[in-house]
């Protein structure tokens, strides 16, 4: 189908030279004139060209596309029931557990972008999260609301659900991740003057449909044929306002200068796409990142990026391109362009008007935290793990218990060799701000480190691997166990001491959860006055099995900790 004829409205002012091509904005005073596609000799003269198009490369490490598989290495075909691969001849190693090293959780900020930022912020208007919440336009289902409770195990009683709009339970492009809340933001769980409590949820775009930023495919994405899904997104985080039962997405960008030197912003992507022709087996395509974890900590968004370290945004930049709320209308922007919601193909500044793939709000990526330990030289193609050496950031989440700590941990799967099913480290929030304010090279650094326990057995394989997340909580730790499309597992381990060595000591009870459980979130209540609530959810739609179902839940905390004895 064509595009939609859409009425466009200018800004009345005066527009400085060369920040627009002639003949595309009318003069101040003038009327305002319908914007149609441009002729692609236009359009080239504002948009990006080879080696500066799409998002510079930003001294990140390219990401495995299986990272926090199940199935990895498994085989063709292998589902829910498909029996575990053989431990390889290295997973003897993981007999005893390995005490974790501090040291090689170290964080530093990368190249400095607040200029970038800056530049985007003069460029378009904001919006606050207050006033996002009051603007969220997807209503979600709310306990009964949510049908079957199947994906549930029977060890735990489930005691709020979140459902998603049926578009998003079911949709194959966007897989939910990632959980943090406004418990983790504010001591008080209270934001600015809004009750909504919103509680946050990254999803990563699972397409990677192959698109590459060489100019000979650029257009292929904007084609009249291609779908909505022909571009790789990144990352998109879902605000849920729990007192209307309404949620809206924003997506995460990265700022830029585009080839004719003006800011402009991209998806997050692991990697750019390195092909001259239709992407092949031969040639690299754009790769997203995975978003296993995240982390809302007063203004900043700590986003875990699973080869690196963690990419952090900032709420008090959330841009607005449809400030009137009428998506049939390009509204004016304050450096004199228009920003349009209707295209989903386009992204940041081309042909001098803004796009966000059709999302209505974008927020830039303000830092980078970056792990300054050498990678391990094993191979991590089926998500193996080491002892030693530069660790994973799978996921990630806030100990406020006494001082606030976030806690970093990784997924691996041990039936495919490797030296350790996981490490997990935690950080003092104070170290964490600080690098993220300071100049580059600030670095963070952890003050405790474990490996995970060894030994135990669930399904004839390690039952401490495959974990997809964990949180600290009165000097226990919990940690999120999946098992492909089946009830996943709630462990609980505790600080202890074996042969004179602090490691963490696994409960041998083990609690049945949900169908591929993912993230935790704890929210205390200190400051609503409610119980304790452990928050997790649900990656599977239900085309991947036939119980399988997306819900955001939550446990009663201390049914947590009496179950586990």
């Amino acid at each position: 189908m064509g595009k939609q004829t859409r009425r466009t409205r200018f800004a009345a002012c005066a527009v400085a030279a060369g920040a627009m091509l002639s003949g595309l904005v009318p003069a101040a005073g003038a009327a305002a004139v319908p914007v149609s596609a441009p002729p692609s000799s236009v359009r080239a003269a504002d948009d990006p060209v080879p080696g500066n198009e799409g998002m510079p490369d930003d001294g990140f490490d390219n990401e495995s596309e299986g990272e926090q598989d199940d199935f990895a290495g498994a085989g063709a075909g292998a589902g829910a029931g498909a029996a575990a691969a053989p431990a390889a001849p290295g997973a003897s190693a993981l007999a005893a557990p390995v005490p974790g090293r501090a040291a090689d959780f170290k964080l530093a900020k990368s190249t400095d972008i607040s200029g970038l930022v800056t530049k985007l912020d003069a460029a378009l208007p904001k919006q606050g999260l207050t006033e996002l919440m009051e603007q969220a336009n997807r209503p979600a289902g709310w306990e009964g609301a949510c049908g079957t409770a199947g994906i549930y195990g029977s060890d735990l009683a489930v005691n709020h659900r979140v459902c998603w709009q049926n578009d998003d339970a079911t949709s194959s492009e966007w897989v939910p991740q990632a959980i943090t809340g406004v418990s983790d933001a504010q001591e008080d769980e209270d934001w600015g003057t809004s009750n909504a409590e919103p509680i946050a949820v990254a999803g990563y775009d699972a397409e990677n449909p192959g698109r590459s930023n060489y100019a000979k495919d650029r257009d292929n994405c904007v084609q009249d044929s291609a779908s909505d899904a022909c571009n790789e997104k990144g990352i998109r985080v879902s605000f849920f306002n729990q007192a209307t039962q309404m949620y809206r997405h924003v997506l995460l960008v990265w700022p830029y200068m585009n080839s004719k030197d003006h800011i402009s912003f991209d998806a997050l992507h692991a990697s750019e796409g390195k092909c001259t022709t239709e992407v092949t087996s031969s040639c690299a395509a754009q790769n997203g990142i995975h978003a296993g974890g995240m982390v809302w900590y007063g203004n900043y968004l700590y986003v875990a990026d699973t080869a690196n370290g963690m990419r952090v945004f900032d709420l008090r930049k959330i841009m607005d391109l449809n400030p009137d709320n009428k998506a049939d209308v390009d509204d004016p922007t304050p450096d004199g362009l228009v920003s349009n919601v209707t295209d989903k193909k386009r992204i940041g500044r081309q042909s001098n008007v803004w796009y966000g793939y059709g999302y209505r709000y974008v927020m830039p990526q303000v830092a980078t935290l970056k792990f300054t330990t050498a990678k391990n030289g094993g191979t991590t193609s089926g998500n193996q793990c080491y002892a030693t050496g530069r660790p994973k950031a799978s996921y990630i989440s806030l100990d406020r218990t006494d001082t606030d700590h976030m806690v970093l941990g990784e997924y691996c799967n041990t039936n495919n060799g490797g030296t350790s099913p996981g490490r997990v480290g935690t950080y003092p929030m104070t170290a964490l701000t600080a690098a993220v304010e300071g100049a580059t090279g600030a670095t963070a650094s952890a003050d405790l480190a474990y490996g995970l326990p060894t030994g135990a057995k669930f399904n004839n394989e390690a039952l401490w691997h495959k974990i997809q997340g964990v949180t600290r909580y009165e000097g226990k730790w919990y940690f999120h166990r999946s098992n492909g499309y089946d009830n996943g597992r709630l462990l609980q381990a505790t600080p202890g001491t074996v042969d004179g060595t602090s490691q963490l000591v696994g409960n041998a009870k083990t609690l049945e959860s949900a169908f591929g459980p993912e993230d935790l979130y704890l929210a205390h209540g200190r400051g609503d006055g409610f119980a304790p609530q452990l928050w997790s959810l649900s990656e599977h739609a239900p085309s991947k099995c036939a119980a399988c179902k997306r819900e955001v839940y939550s446990y009663n905390m201390s049914e947590v900790i009496s179950d586990f004895g």
